[in-house]
């Protein structure tokens, strides 16, 4: 039988489960649901739970062998000595995948965000992309971890979206995420350059990553 603190361990575990799997599903069974309008995403009836930090739960019941074996699985043994300077969610890197692209679009986020700015990344009107993100979680479980962009054209506001990317535990290595595909927009009022406006936050509204970057659309790509 179990004893009272495990159960209460229990509900926490399948708590951060539930999580990630109702993101995921989302995710995965209902595509369009991958690019939202903001306005959407308030009407997902998700109220994120009370939040434990990761020492809250290594604590629990730390003198069972066996749970702390378990908690060492899940969430991962060398989540407490992470460095406490380092933010709790660093995102290294965004690629867009494009079948009809060569090469796939990749933006390294650990170097200079301004630079960005001064060359246009370029992407064929019409072609079918999907979003790949490369992260670490350093110290305690993020909850409802996701990628929000604004894109702007001539100055004017064209769309604002939200990437639902899921919750996840502290590991020692970079961890990936890779979206459901979407399609670049297309006609000949779509192409054009496009501010992008884009961040990564979480359902505590904290910001882990913001930066703005260009976006080319062209008629073949180039």
């Amino acid at each position: 039988m179990l004893g009272l603190d495990v159960c209460e361990f229990g509900g926490q575990v399948l708590e951060l489960l539930w999580l990630t799997m109702c993101y995921n599903g989302l995710l995965a069974d209902k595509t369009h649901l991958a690019i939202e309008e903001e306005e959407d995403d308030r009407n997902l009836n998700y109220n994120p739970p009370a939040q434990k930090t990761l020492q809250e739960i290594q604590e629990m019941d730390k003198d069972d062998e066996s749970l702390v074996k378990y908690k060492q699985t899940l969430l991962g043994p060398k989540a407490m000595t992470a460095d406490a300077s380092e933010p709790n969610v660093r995102v290294t890197k965004l690629v867009l995948l494009c079948d009809d692209t060569p090469e796939p679009v990749v933006m390294d986020l650990t170097g200079d965000l301004n630079a960005l700015k001064e060359t246009a990344f370029t992407l064929q009107e019409g072609a079918k992309y999907r979003l790949k993100v490369y992260f670490k979680v350093n110290r305690d479980i993020v909850s409802g971890l996701k990628y929000r962009q604004v894109t702007y054209k001539k100055g004017v506001r064209k769309n604002t979206a939200v990437c639902m990317m899921g919750s996840y535990g502290p590991r020692a290595e970079e961890q990936e995420f890779l979206s459901p595909a979407d399609e670049a927009p297309k006609g000949m009022m779509s192409r054009g350059q496009y501010l992008v406006k884009s961040c990564f936050t979480d359902d505590d509204k904290n910001v882990y990553l913001s930066w703005e970057w260009i976006l080319s659309i062209t008629k073949d790509g180039i």
